[in-house]
């Protein structure tokens, strides 16, 4: 469950979460709008030779899919350029579950859950006049260069068109155990069947405020919505434990599954049913990195779960 002083740094950051997106009760803290949907996901032989992990054995396996925007706002339209999530869960034989939480970013733009806070606390909306001060963001980026790519890449986003067109990327690096107890560490990447697409100013101008979740079912009339899983293998010397530091692209790549998304799921976050995306659920042949952001997250999710049950009660 961690210590005092880590449910005390978990509480800080949701509130400076809170205190950039507003307070939105019953609703997740980040990348509160979203769209749940089912399908399956069935690994590749080449999965099985990097992991034990038992999804990674080649047997299909049932998958529940968010896709998000990363802003805190349930409101936010979806026009709004943001940085986009797709979650997924993997229901395993013995009935527990592993996650796999991807972004649009390439990186992130901090490397310690303290610097998180700083990063969160320097965009909160001058109360006077409701946007960030930018010489407080200023000062704050000019005192972390290894914010840089992350922050060129944003400033690189263009509205999406689906989030069914879009490429996510896991951020933190896993170690994976195969059959022999040989290891690999490893970064995953959500490719999109339908390649990569997004919309000019013109575009989007004709579009309402709920259009990607309203797209998703459109496309899922003609048929599933599919994406490649791929790991990206590091090599001696890569940066296991840094989220702002990505990989040479020249790193090799493995197609370890697919994922097959078929409908809406109808059948969670349905009356009391709170449903957690943790990229630090993991499961037998696949292990965390000691990346300090990813052992963070797991602290503040649970507490937005809190907050957000209290608040349906």
């Amino acid at each position: 469950m961690g210590t005092t002083a880590d449910t005390d740094l978990a509480e800080q950051l949701v509130d400076a979460i809170n205190g950039v997106y507003g307070s939105h009760p019953g609703e997740r803290a980040a990348h509160a709008k979203g769209t749940l949907l089912a399908g399956s996901f069935t690994a590749t032989p080449e999965a099985a030779a990097l992991s034990r992990a038992a999804h990674l054995q080649g047997d299909p396996f049932r998958v529940t899919v968010r896709f998000s925007n990363g802003s805190g706002d349930p409101e936010v339209p979806d026009s709004q350029i943001d940085g986009r999530g797709m979650a997924v869960k993997f229901y395993l034989p013995d009935g527990s579950t592993t996650d796999l939480i991807g972004l649009t970013l390439p990186c992130f733009f901090v490397r310690t859950p303290e610097d998180f806070l700083a990063f969160q606390q320097a965009r909160a909306p001058d109360p006077q006049t409701g946007e960030p001060d930018a010489a407080r963001v200023g000062e704050f980026f000019a005192a972390h260069p290894e914010a840089q790519p992350a922050i060129q890449a944003f400033l690189g986003l263009r509205p999406a068109a689906s989030y069914a067109q879009l490429t996510y990327n896991s951020i933190h690096a896993y170690r994976l155990l195969a059959a022999d107890d040989s290891t690999r560490f490893a970064r995953y990447r959500l490719d999109p069947d339908a390649g990569q697409a997004e919309l000019s100013a013109d575009d989007v101008a004709d579009r309402g405020p709920d259009y990607l979740q309203q797209e998703l079912l459109e496309r899922l009339s003609s048929g599933p919505i599919g994406f490649d899983v791929t790991l990206q293998l590091a090599a001696d010397g890569d940066p296991t434990d840094d989220p702002t530091a990505a990989w040479p692209v020249d790193r090799p790549t493995v197609v370890a599954g697919r994922i097959e998304l078929t409908g809406p799921e109808t059948e969670r976050e349905q009356g009391d049913d709170v449903l957690v995306f943790d990229p630090t659920r993991v499961t037998d042949g696949i292990e965390c990195s000691a990346d300090p952001i990813l052992h963070a997250r797991s602290g503040a999710y649970r507490v937005s779960v809190a907050r957000r049950t209290a608040a349906n009660e």
